[in-house]
């Protein structure tokens, strides 16, 4: 099935019966992602005078709460909400949610006992293309990704000089298979969110970050069309689930 979309006067052919989940679930029978030194997330029935609300248990209906943390055990997408004083919503924010985008693969670099993304490799990655957002996949681009324990790990991390170059292009939506786009312990700093959102100039509110994707391997480098989907939860960051759909050639 086959749709065709116009976007900045451009017709677009996509593959709409073949869409490409990227995003990580919070999933109770299985070890799941987790950040930020907390405990993993719970998927549990609610109890009423000790009685568990489960079809199971003879109830008519499931009933389950879950408690979790969006930065913490899934994908999920955030405004700079996630550092102002202000607390500004990516449910308000948000306005739209179809992009063209760009899928690039990048090895991190070694640099002063870390590994990350620099600029030159994004320009490598994007040369003259003009796009809404990125999604970076990182190498070795394991399984383990999607139950990987963080904490403590100090994980890739994207350069202050890449967050700049990205934002400078014009790049409205980072997308990351990674828990943080800045360095796990920088005293506070946040230099890459910072430099995205470019908090010390005009502050671009419609610009997110998504953390924790997943891109399998056979998901090809280059353009793609992403469909945005987020949780209407009113805060500075909440559960998503971006799909990419394959650009038909002519």
């Amino acid at each position: 099935m086959k749709a065709i979309v116009e976007y900045n006067s451009r017709k677009i052919t996509v593959d709409i019966s073949n869409p490409i989940d990227i995003s990580i679930p919070i999933d109770p029978k299985r070890k799941n992602v987790n950040a930020w030194y907390i405990d993993a997330p719970k998927i549990s029935a609610e109890t009423e005078d000790g009685y568990e609300i489960s079809v199971a248990n003879g109830a008519v209906v499931n009933f389950n709460s879950i408690h979790f943390n969006p930065h913490s055990h899934i994908t999920h997408t955030e405004c700079v909400g996630h550092i102002t004083e202000k607390v500004h919503s990516v449910n308000k924010n948000l306005k739209y949610f179809i992009f063209l985008a760009e899928v690039v693969t990048i090895a991190p670099l070694f640099h002063n006992g870390d590994f990350l993304i620099g600029v030159k490799q994004l320009k490598n990655a994007l040369k003259n293309k003009k796009r809404d957002a990125i999604v970076i996949r990182t190498l070795p681009n394991l399984e383990e990704k999607k139950s990987m324990e963080y904490s403590n790990t100090n994980p890739t991390y994207l350069s202050e000089k890449a967050a700049i170059y990205l934002r400078e292009k014009g790049i409205k939506h980072l997308l990351i298979d990674l828990p943080s786009v800045d360095k796990e312990k920088d005293e506070g700093k946040l230099l890459s969110h910072n430099a995205f959102w470019n908090t010390e100039g005009e502050i671009r509110m419609d610009a997110t970050i998504t953390e924790f994707i997943y891109v399998p391997n056979e998901v090809e480098d280059g353009e793609y069309l992403l469909n945005l989907m987020i949780a209407p939860f009113e805060n500075d960051a909440t559960p998503s689930k971006p799909v990419l759909y394959e650009i038909v050639k002519d």
